[in-house]
């Protein structure tokens, strides 16, 4: 056991035990989970990222539940792995988010998605947008650790026992103070695994992300615990489990600017045995192809190029080649113009896949980006 000295997310300083973890790894292989981000990391990007390999599950973008029974296409439209047996196109599972306050209706509509397809229900507690805040979801229910657990209980009700039932959380709404009150009321409700985002809905994602406060969600309870937050590079995931002790992690923004990230930390940590390190441009940047193909069915024209910039803007940050495509796509607002700059400077894929099971509907605004 080793002693750590640390400072909360409250500015609480003072000592802590921890269990080392290659200790607690030694019989359970590392977990990778690619997250959701609204505007950014759903579907078309899932779908490129799980190409590189090295994640174990995806979780998608929340579906917002309001008091009604969703219809069918409005869970197909965030996640349109329902088309494809709940997997992306290289056979990553995809679990479906909800989000909502409404126990009951919570629970219908968990019911349903399962029916379609998705092999298992998540649900968002961990949602910092305001609009969302607003109208009582997302972090806003880390106030209330009693509905918390009845919002878990009647969907793990709703939903066949085989099915499993997760949640995300952060450390809280204004302060950390009942993170762990919030985790054992999830664990009580039926949560069979939770995600802990290193971060209050005030801290927003500002860095740091407090993995030492992972660490005693950790211990509150005997459910898994996945850590998320800041989490950019293997030197941060490294941190990261030493800090929460936590063996599965999921990956976000790290994972949108270096997609080989996944493949690099199971190699540099070294827990699963796996010979491959991370991607090279080369390789990547023909799935440029595969992404722009991907989005055009579901995004509006006028809002194609700008996703495709938004990728290339996280992907200059770990590859020094992504920013020559970034600058000579920077000005182009025309996809037209786009398709022409890509036949002409990107190489083809040798596979792109189906595109028709991620394209169920097209989505207006995908401006704003909520790491939800």
């Amino acid at each position: 056991m080793e002693m750590h000295p640390c400072v909360t997310a409250s500015g609480k300083a003072r000592v802590r035990t921890l269990a080392a973890p290659e200790t607690r790894c030694a019989h359970r292989p590392m977990t990778l989970l690619l997250a959701p981000m609204e505007g950014l990391l759903d579907a078309p990007l899932r779908d490129v990222l799980t190409r590189t390999g090295g994640i174990d599950r995806c979780v998608s973008e929340f579906i917002r539940v309001t008091g009604t029974l969703l219809p069918e296409r409005a869970f197909r439209r965030v996640m349109p792995e329902l088309n494809n047996g709940g997997r992306t196109w290289v056979g990553v599972p995809v679990r479906g988010q909800l989000l909502g306050s409404d126990p009951a209706c919570l629970a219908d509509n968990a019911a349903r998605l399962v029916e379609l397809g998705s092999p298992g229900v998540d649900l968002n507690f961990g949602c910092p947008a305001r609009v969302v805040n607003r109208h009582g979801g997302g972090a806003a229910l880390l106030q209330d650790p009693d509905l918390l657990h009845r919002i878990v209980s009647t969907v793990r009700q709703a939903v066949p026992a085989h099915v499993p039932v997760t949640a995300k959380m952060r450390l809280g709404f204004h302060d950390d103070a009942d993170a762990e009150t919030c985790a054992q009321a999830l664990e009580a409700g039926g949560a069979s695994e939770l995600v802990v985002h290193g971060r209050t809905k005030a801290h927003g994602y500002r860095p740091p992300a407090y993995w030492d406060r992972i660490a005693d969600v950790r211990q509150a309870v005997r459910i898994p615990v996945v850590a998320n937050g800041e989490i950019w590079n293997v030197a941060d995931a490294r941190r990261c489990v030493e800090e929460s002790g936590c063996d599965a992690l999921m990956l976000g923004r790290g994972m949108v600017a270096d997609p080989g990230l996944a493949l690099a930390v199971r190699t540099e940590l070294a827990w699963d045995g796996a010979g491959a390190s991370g991607v090279p441009w080369a390789t990547l940047e023909p799935l440029l192809h595969v992404y722009w193909a991907l989005i055009a069915p579901r995004v509006v024209p006028r809002h194609r190029p700008g996703r495709l910039k938004q990728w290339l803007n996280f992907l200059r940050r770990r590859h020094p080649e992504a920013e020559v495509a970034y600058q000579a796509v920077r000005t182009l607002n025309d996809p037209r113009q786009i398709d022409a700059w890509l036949h002409a400077h990107v190489p083809a894929p040798a596979d792109q896949g189906p595109a028709d099971h991620t394209s169920p509907g097209t989505c207006g605004d995908n401006a704003a980006v909520t790491a939800c």
